[in-house]
């Protein structure tokens, strides 16, 4: 049979990215009583920022005055957008709670903003959650027949309403028995009578870390990660443990071991990988440091093969790992691919070849640099392939010698559950390239057609056992390229 591949789903995503997205990223503030008005809540908004890159469909603020009520402020598009600055001064109090969102939803409800808050039982409730409840259609499905009013599709709710449904006697209790009843992964910060809350679920899958605020009096803020806390010049005091409460408030903190941790933990390796900011510190890891280390590792799986002339990185996620295999390989770093600024990241474009149009608008390579030389191309990881295809192209139409393409990941190949938006296997390129032959009736390996359809002369992606060893042989859930779930 002759060689083909067929084509990736069409998304409704970001035609200019086709990396996974992470849903959410959360942040909340504490400051004691006596501060200015609205600084936590402009705190909040200097860390939303900061943390722009987990979410970029939504973004919302809420925070709790001196008399116990709850302002809110939560609208559609980036934070500059949904939250100008004037609004954001209209947000009293010494607490408050952030979020930014990304939904895998197509045409999203309007009413799935966050953070989400209510009365409750327990007092006034915001919560902001990142991550995904599995079995929130059936909690949903459970809460409804036994009376309960859904306002959103959200799972966030779902968790809000067992919550105060809970009968428990005090906060924690509730968390605990709401705890019992999910599926999923979540980091949540929460904000109820004058307190912060953090918990993370016992797997520890989404990061959540812990920072102090220096100045005349000390506050306290919990961010999915350290680049938020870096943004209002917080100090990071240490991670969230999974399982773990935090709850700060007038008397200090107060750490409770809330659920279980579960052994092995199962902090998403993603998150290293590509999710977070390379300043960021998740999992106890420096992320910059561990995708220089990626990149090291894919340099070493090169040494069977001459050497190249260039090392080039995929803008921007690419650079750390481009500037490992650079080091290892001790060959030239240049940045050839150039990103421009010109073409709205969350515009829907209808049809294959306009997305392919808007990427080539969007990226552009210098000749100068490329022309007549052997390119390694780096980037993180290879899902959907749309970018890596354009890009390829690009460099080899600048006159490239050959282009080989080295992705810092193992091939992507099973859909992820929590919190990241790849539902299905279909959608994944390394699952769309199997079964083929070549002209002659020899079996093609998956990653050999994946090759022929980005177009490169060469494509290496970074082993298993490497990846781990560039993480430092921490557990991590690895499912979207073992298929192995933690849960």
């Amino acid at each position: 049979m002759q060689y083909k591949l067929h084509l990736p789903i069409a998304s409704t995503q970001d035609p200019l990215c086709s990396k996974p997205k992470e849903q959410c990223g959360v942040i909340a503030v504490w400051l004691p009583i006596g501060s200015a008005p609205d600084l936590a809540a402009r705190l909040v908004h200097h860390g939303l920022f900061a943390l722009q890159h987990r979410g970029q469909q939504a973004a919302g603020i809420a925070s709790l005055d001196d008399h116990g009520r709850i302002h809110s402020a939560r609208a559609r598009g980036l934070v500059s957008n949904a939250l100008p600055v004037e609004r954001v001064a209209e947000l009293p109090g010494h607490v408050a709670v952030g979020h930014v969102r990304y939904s895998t939803v197509a045409q999203d409800h309007e009413d799935n903003l966050q953070p989400v808050h209510a009365t409750t039982p327990y007092g006034r409730l915001a919560i902001a959650h990142n991550g995904n409840i599995k079995n929130a259609d059936e909690l949903s499905r459970i809460l409804l027949r036994s009376g309960a009013v859904l306002y959103t599709t959200m799972d966030t709710e779902v968790l809000l309403q067992l919550v105060a449904r809970s009968g428990a006697t005090d906060f924690p209790g509730a968390l605990t028995h709401a705890a019992a009843q999910l599926v999923g992964s979540y980091s949540l910060t929460m904000m109820r009578q004058g307190r912060i809350y953090g918990l993370r679920d016992g797997f520890g899958v989404r990061p959540l870390v812990l920072g102090k605020i220096a100045g005349k009096n000390l506050g306290w803020i919990i961010a999915s990660e350290t680049c938020a806390l870096h943004s209002v010049g917080a100090e990071y005091v240490r991670e969230v443990e999974p399982g773990e409460l935090v709850e700060i408030g007038p008397m200090g903190i107060h750490s409770t071991q809330l659920l279980p941790p579960r052994h092995p933990p199962a902090p998403c390796v993603f998150e290293l990988v590509y999710f977070s900011r390379p300043e960021s510190k998740v999992f106890g890891q420096s992320v910059y440091a561990a995708r220089f280390k990626m990149g090291i590792e894919l340099a070493r799986q090169d040494i069977d093969l001459p050497k190249p002339d260039l090392v080039i990185p995929v803008p921007d996620s690419g650079v750390p790992a481009a500037l490992g295999y650079s080091r290892e390989s001790q060959l030239p770093f240049e940045r050839a691919v150039l990103r421009g600024n010109n073409v709205d990241r969350t515009f829907i474009l209808p049809s294959q070849d306009e997305r392919t149009q808007s990427l080539s608008r969007k990226l552009s390579v210098s000749q100068s640099a490329v022309q007549g030389k052997r390119v390694v191309l780096v980037d993180d990881s290879l899902v959907r392939g749309n970018t890596a295809r354009v890009l390829v192209k690009l460099v080899r139409d600048r006159g490239a010698k050959e282009v080989w393409l080295r992705l810092a990941s193992p091939p992507i190949g099973w859909p992820c559950h929590l919190g990241v938006d790849i539902r299905t296997r279909d959608e994944l390129l390394i699952n769309r390239a199997s079964e083929e032959r070549n002209l002659d009736g020899s079996v093609l390996s998956p990653a050999e057609i994946v090759r022929r359809y980005v177009g490169a002369d060469s494509l290496r992606y970074l082993s298993l056992s490497k990846l781990r060893r560039a993480t430092l042989e921490q557990p991590f859930c690895m499912a979207c390229m073992t298929g192995e779930y933690p849960l």
